[in-house]
């Protein structure tokens, strides 16, 4: 299963790193930025959350829930507090945190992150393999908090979390695509993983795309 998923993203990683890049263009970069702080604490404030249902759903009796359970604790460490520290760089740049968490999440949030709750409530908890491999395999570049800095002016506590993940999500995609070398997947878990990963990835585009246009096209404003 993680050879074929890495063919599936070698194709579709291309298109997410472009809508990516667009939201980064020097045009409007500081308050782009600011919006998507909002929107990544929106996506990150699920991810625990999301993997305590499924570690909950893993009670059922099969191999791979079996090392299942071993893996999403493990990685629920990991992600702990990444939401707060977002509301850290919130500050930073001169929003104020609990205004911007009180709004409803945006379309394009919901879009991406509430079909993993379905999948791992009336499928199998693996379909979140298919999310976090997407996330985890996308990161930011370790120069990007610099340039961003020196473009927008802004101080470089405004870009704690951004750093951080483009230092330690390269190591966590290859430990999701480790367990899905060893995991022995049935036909259905493959097909759930691989749905799961084509979402993200269509989802993860739409929000780059939202955030990169000019305000007055912007289908679902902040």
């Amino acid at each position: 299963m993680s050879a074929e998923l890495q063919t599936v993203l070698d194709l579709i990683s291309p298109a997410v790193r472009r809508s990516a890049a667009a939201v980064w263009q020097p045009s409007g970069l500081r308050e782009r930025y600011a919006r998507y702080l909002v929107e990544m604490h929106a996506v990150l404030r699920a991810s625990v959350p999301l993997m305590e249902l499924a570690a909950l759903r893993c009670a059922q009796p099969d191999p791979v829930c079996s090392r299942l359970r071993t893996y999403f604790p493990v990685h629920i460490e990991q992600e702990l507090g990444h939401d707060e520290w977002l509301l850290g760089d919130m500050a930073a740049v001169g929003l104020r945190p609990e205004v911007e968490q009180a709004r409803p999440p945006s379309v394009q949030v919901a879009r991406l992150v509430g079909p993993q709750y379905y999948w791992i409530n009336h499928h199998h908890p693996v379909a979140l393999l298919g999310y976090i491999a997407v996330l985890e395999g996308n990161s930011p570049s370790p120069e990007l908090t610099g340039l961003l800095a020196d473009r927008t002016g802004l101080p470089l506590r405004a870009f704690h979390t951004l750093s951080h993940h483009a230092e330690a999500d390269p190591g966590h995609s290859g430990e999701v695509f480790a367990l899905l070398a060893e995991l022995d997947l049935t036909a259905e878990q493959r097909l759930v993983v691989r749905t799961s990963a084509l979402h993200t990835a269509a989802a993860l585009i739409d929000l780059f795309d939202i955030l990169a246009a000019p305000p007055q096209n912007r289908e679902d404003p902040l």
